[in-house]
This record gives structure tokens, C-alpha cells and sequence, in this order.
């Protein structure tokens, strides 16, 4: 997509010549644009102090988190490429790191699991925007960089797994967001042309241009700005605005 074809000015954008043609697909990431990752970070936190007190270790709950997310982020780091690496994974690596010793999976994942359950909340206006893409003639679907357990369970929580027509997640395929295997695979499973497909994200990189790459329209939700973009929203409800146009040439 060239720059002049782009548009990055706040609220909904992109206002580009029009071909007679509707969209056919909406494809959202989970982290950052359904899933509200302040919450996520602040359950991290509550799990990692009553780990620290209930294995009575000498450190400061402060101090935990560093050490947990340094190796959490350590793990990530040293991944080849876009290989994916499961999350949960990572964790445990995190929670060894904090206890100085190898720890096996009950001693940290159950408490885990359930403290994110209960404390993980949707993005203000997503639900609402999904439920009512799903009511509309088109495909709507997941491609994010999660594990496919864990993702699944968020999207059911927040009451939204069913509505989706298809769920692609980097475990699946192998491969993490920009690589456009992930992006492919998606598109295969709806069956739709991705220049009349929507890939909405919070990463410029990884979720805008990787899916510009791959032919698809970035939608850049709280993303960085660049040439890849789209159309640009604030609210995940403006992606209604987006779709009620017709789908541009690319």
C-alpha cells in the first residue's frame, strides 16, 4: 500500500476511491484490542506477590515482578524469528526465576490460571462490536499471537468464542504476527480475498503490516503510526463505520 494510499489522522480514516464491492472479512487480534492488557498485567502482579508469600521467599513483591517479567521476556527474546513459543512456558520460566528453582506445574499454574480468570476484562466496546459484526453477512475471525487454549477460554469468557467463524492463533500455525503464514492461514479458512478483508491490531509491526503485507487493511487500534495504515479507530465500535462502506481497491 502506498503512502498516499494510506491515511493515519485520528478517528475513522482512509477514505480512499471506491470500487463497488462490499467487505467480506473483520479479523481482530485478542491482546490490546479485545483483551484489556492492563488487567492482564495487573492479575500478573497479584499472582506473582501471593507466590512470593506463600512460599515465604525473600524478596520484595516489587522485586518478584522484575525477575518474573525479565525472564518471561528473556524466553520471548530468544525465540528464532517468528518461531512461536508457548506462553505458558514462558511463565513457568518466570515463576522459576522468582522461586531460584525448578518448580513443577501445579506449584504455580493452577493459582495462576485462576487469578487471570478472574481478573482479565474485555476492551471497552469490543464484545458489543463483535456481537454485532456476527450479525452481518460477513466472516468474522481471530488471528493472534496466543496460546490456543488460553485464547479460546478469554474469548468465552468475555461471551464472544462463539460468534467468531474462525480462531487462528500462532500456536497453531507455528508462527507468530508479522510472519504472513499466520496471515495466510486465516484467510484459507474464510475463504475470502484479503483486499476485502479488515485485520484490526495494536502493534503496527506485527498486527497493520504484517496483514498490508499479506493484502489485507490494517486497522490500527491504538497502533503506531505508518504507511500500512488503513484506517485508524479509537473505539473498537468504530470498525461498524468502517464496514458499512465499501471495500476499496488495492
Amino acid at each position: 500500500m502506498s503512502d498516499e494510499a494510506a491515511s493515519t489522522d485520528s478517528g475513522v480514516n482512509g477514505r480512499r476511491e471506491r470500487t463497488n464491492r462490499d467487505w467480506q472479512a473483520v479479523f481482530w487480534d485478542i491482546g490490546g484490542v479485545i483483551l484489556e492488557l492492563e488487567s492482564v498485567r495487573a492479575a500478573h502482579a497479584t499472582v506473582i506477590e501471593e507466590f512470593v508469600e506463600r512460599n515465604e521467599l525473600d524478596m520484595s513483591t516489587a522485586e518478584a515482578v522484575e525477575t518474573w517479567r525479565s525472564a518471561v521476556g528473556e524466553f520471548f527474546r530468544e525465540r528464532d524469528g517468528t518461531e512461536f513459543r508457548a506462553a505458558r512456558d514462558g511463565y513457568a520460566k518466570g515463576f522459576e526465576a522468582v522461586a531460584g528453582e525448578s518448580l513443577a506445574t501445579g506449584e504455580w499454574r493452577p493459582a495462576f490460571e485462576e487469578t487471570v480468570r478472574s481478573a482479565i476484562e474485555p476492551v471497552p466496546g469490543a464484545v458489543e462490536a463483535i456481537e454485532r459484526l456476527a450479525a452481518r453477512d460477513l466472516h468474522v475471525g481471530v488471528i493472534s499471537d496466543v496460546d490456543d487454549d488460553a485464547g479460546r477460554e478469554m474469548l468465552a469468557q468475555f461471551g464472544v468464542r462463539e460468534r467468531f467463524d474462525s480462531i487462528t492463533t500462532s500456536e497453531e500455525v507455528g508462527r507468530t504476527k508479522p510472519d504472513p503464514e499466520i496471515f495466510g492461514t486465516a484467510l484459507e479458512k474464510a475463504g475470502v480475498d484479503p483486499d476485502r478483508a479488515l485485520m484490526i491490531g495494536d502493534r503496527y509491526d506485527h498486527d497493520v503490516k504484517g496483514a498490508d503485507e499479506a493484502g489485507m487493511h490494517g486497522v490500527a487500534f491504538g497502533a503506531a503510526d505508518g504507511p500500512a495504515v488503513a484506517y485508524r479507530i479509537a473505539s473498537p465500535l468504530e470498525v461498524l463505520e468502517i464496514v458499512a462502506e465499501e471495500a476499496p481497491g488495492k
